[in-house]
């Protein structure tokens, strides 16, 4: 998929209430977006199936929702005051910054581009005798890439670890990694940022006290450990989830919806006995992927991708990348946290945050293991992956938006063919006896035709249509969306054809 197909999707959203960008009628603020009528529709559907694919699934997996604002102790605690910074440069001409991992990434996704280019065309001139692992082991051309990338990759992954600025910027000048805009590489030294947002709470009379937006959900659970497992007898391993905003001052956020400065994650900490952690590492990971794969888009748009470099607290890390119209991105992180933030929150507060562990007959801190997801880039990528332009017969075009109907904003558009007769009564008599289950909506403006194709660009999966035939015999049109084709039905039976497959449940069957 393409830039313009990227831009196309960006648009498609403004224009049919998916999502604005925020403070428009000011000229907007720079990476914060609003979510639209359908938008907060499809959003709330993903995020309920998630929640319900965690608490609802899992006996030993149950909620919270803790406070935005924490105490600034967490933050040292957590080492996010100390660690959670950005390495950055600057381009002297075009006067623009970027991130100097992503800048590097970008370079080695562009070798990848090449050699997978290069066994693409002798796939296709040697067809079925094609032997593509003997060809990337052989091939001058591929190897040569192959060399180069290995050589910055080794390079990058050291420097990332070592936290060496200078080695990360003299790679991007051994690269001859130019800015995208003024084509030049008259790079400034990279820096580290830090992300938070600060703010005071408290009148300044009373010195007030440096507070920070939460850059993460994850803390919340963290320091409410103790609380769950007690009030709730949790038993070892159990589950905490949430879902939630946190904000991150983001220098360079773009890509629409995929970096904000304000977003929201649903993340799940799975505390387990020390040792087993690796054994429950591998379980969550085959868990995420099946919830993804579920919905449908095709396995081959997702990846696992380890990480080069570990964070200070993790043990094992891996992203579940999606192939987004801008190549494969992260969205999801499953991480093997260790014992690191119940040992330093203890440390910090003064406080014991251990488990007893009746089967043991001991206390110990547990381990965690973590998934977390950004709700804003799951629903990037499910927008992205439904997005389709389709050719119809006679030369016409419709743009759906092929959502898994689960998921779609509206459930069932209801049309009377005509605004007299009856028939638009008939049909706000559909929607009365159904919109207990289902999303529903009325449309009455224009032709038929026209009406289907707006609601294929919302991604409704049915739509019926009342007609004269309707008042005598109690029967509709329901046409579906995918195929277009229509069938005559009895009112009677809408309910069970729609609950069928528009049903959370038969969705959540396919994990459970």
């Amino acid at each position: 998929m393409s830039e313009d197909v990227f831009k196309k999707i960006v648009s498609h959203c403004k224009e049919y209430g998916f999502v604005f960008q925020s403070s428009e009628i000011y000229d907007g603020l720079s990476a914060v977006y609003d979510y639209g009528q359908m938008g907060v529709e499809l959003k709330n559907n993903i995020k309920k199936y998630w929640w319900d694919s965690m608490v609802l699934l899992n006996e030993n997996v149950v909620g919270i929702d803790s406070a935005i604002f924490m105490h600034p102790t967490i933050w040292k605690a957590s080492g996010h005051v100390d660690a959670f910074n950005d390495p950055l440069i600057d381009n002297k001409d075009s006067k623009k910054r970027y991130r100097a991992d992503v800048l590097i990434e970008e370079y080695m996704a562009k070798i990848d581009d090449k050699i997978n280019k290069e066994v693409e065309k002798a796939a296709k001139k040697f067809g079925d005798s094609f032997d593509e692992t003997m060809y990337r082991q052989t091939n001058p051309r591929v190897l040569e890439n192959q060399k180069k990338r290995d050589e910055v990759h080794t390079r990058f992954a050291k420097a990332l670890n070592d936290g060496n600025l200078d080695e990360l910027r003299q790679i991007i000048i051994d690269c001859e990694i130019a800015d995208p805009i003024s084509g030049t590489r008259n790079w400034t030294d990279v820096r580290q940022f830090n992300l938070m947002f600060a703010t005071e709470m408290g009148s300044t009379a009373d010195g007030a006290m440096k507070v920070y937006l939460r850059p993460e959900t994850a803390q919340g659970i963290f320091v409410n450990f103790l609380n769950v497992q007690k009030t709730g007898r949790m038993k070892i391993p159990f589950g905490i989830a949430q879902i939630g905003k946190a904000f991150r001052n983001e220098i360079v956020a773009r890509q629409f919806i995929f970096r904000m400065r304000e977003f929201e994650q649903m993340e799940m900490q799975f505390f387990v006995r020390p040792g087993e952690e690796l054994g429950w590492f591998a379980k969550w990971k085959e868990t995420r992927m099946k919830w993804h794969k579920s919905l449908g888009f095709g396995d081959n748009k997702y990846r696992f991708h380890d990480h080069d470099k570990l964070a200070h607290y993790a043990n094992a890390a891996t992203d579940i990348e999606f192939e987004m119209p801008f190549g494969f991105k992260e969205v999801e992180g499953i991480h093997s946290r260790t014992d690191f933030d119940l040992s330093s929150h203890e440390k910090f507060s003064g406080k014991k945050l251990q488990y007893f562990d009746p089967e043991l007959n001991k206390s110990y801190t547990p381990y965690v293991i973590e998934t977390s997801i950004g709700v804003d880039r799951m629903f990037l990528s499910t927008v992205s992956a439904a997005y389709a332009e389709e050719e119809l017969e006679g030369g016409e075009t419709r743009v759906v938006l092929k959502l898994p109907a689960a998921l779609a904003p509206i459930k069932l558009a209801v049309l009377p063919l005509v605004k007299k007769d009856g028939l638009p009564e008939k049909a706000r008599e559909i929607i009365d006896a159904l919109k207990f289950d289902f999303k529903c909506q009325y449309d009455e403006k224009d032709s038929i035709g026209k009406r289907y194709r707006r609601q294929d660009a919302i991604g409704t999966p049915y739509c019926v249509t009342v007609d004269h035939q309707s008042l005598e015999d109690n029967t509709v049109t329901i046409r579906y969306r995918d195929t277009m084709q229509q069938e005559r039905v009895a009112i009677g039976r809408l309910s069970d054809i729609i609950a069928d497959k528009v049903s959370m449940k038969n969705l959540l069957k396919t994990i459970g």
